[in-house]
């Protein structure tokens, strides 16, 4: 079973920083995307950001220049640093996995539980 822990979220103010971390248990395949998904109440999730398990990382349009993701494969962890928050950035963020590449599509297996970020103007 894989299992997926979220924590660093919390409340800032709009132009400040904040760093997300998840830890992966339980997975022992070699090929996956992890992926950082956000969602507001009412709303459509949205991937904002997807490592491949190579490394290379992409993020969306909505947040490209100011959030970045990483991994850290020794720690089994993989971050989301969130920079020039705006409040428009105020969601859920869930970390997310599934063990296909990124590149194939699909949708993610493994949710963690969510971190809660509020960006205030």
């Amino acid at each position: 079973q894989v299992y997926l822990a979220e924590s660093g979220g919390g409340s800032v103010q709009a132009g400040g920083s904040l760093r997300l971390s998840c830890l992966v248990s339980g997975y022992t395949g070699s090929s996956f995307c992890m992926g950082w998904v956000r969602q507001v109440d009412g709303k459509e999730r949205e991937v904002v950001a997807q490592i491949e398990s190579d490394g290379r990382s992409r993020v969306a349009d909505s947040v490209k220049g100011r959030f970045s993701a990483s991994q850290d494969n020794a720690k089994k962890s993989l971050f989301l640093q969130m920079d020039s928050l705006k409040p428009e950035d105020t969601a859920m963020y869930y970390c997310a996995a599934r063990a296909v590449p990124c590149g194939y599509g699909g949708t993610f297996n493994y949710w963690g539980q969510g971190a809660q970020v509020t960006v205030s103007a």
